[in-house]
């Protein structure tokens, strides 16, 4: 495992923001995206009776409303050992296959990093 002061600072950045979101919404899942220009999207799980997004698709949604043409990184904060299939998918969707996805635990400690492709 790596700790997440091991990362740049960037990096470091989405990996809180993501930590955060989940903490403050109660949520089982956090997420941030660092989008071409370096303005980042953080979101949590959405589940509603009509919609259910995870935290990582529903920050990459963000990103492509506010008028994101690429991402340049993403980080999940969550109990799961991997991101799923979807949410690389959303993230290659809109950065690419190379996009860096980082995976923390709830404390914060990154578990994986990898990338979308």
């Amino acid at each position: 495992m790596t700790e997440s002061t091991d990362l740049g600072p960037e990096d470091r950045k989405i990996v809180t923001l993501a930590r955060s979101a989940r903490a403050r919404n109660g949520v089982p899942e956090g997420a941030a995206v660092r989008d071409e220009t370096g303005r980042t999207y953080v979101a949590g799980t959405v589940q509603l009776e009509s919609l259910r997004l995870s935290a990582l698709q529903t920050a990459v949604a963000m990103a492509v409303a506010s008028g994101a043409t690429s991402l340049e990184a993403a980080a999940i904060v969550s109990e799961a050992e991997a991101p799923s299939d979807a949410d690389r998918a959303a993230v290659r969707d809109l950065g690419g296959p190379a996009t860096p996805v980082l995976l923390a635990g709830p404390d914060g400690v990154l578990r994986r990093s990898m990338t979308a492709g």
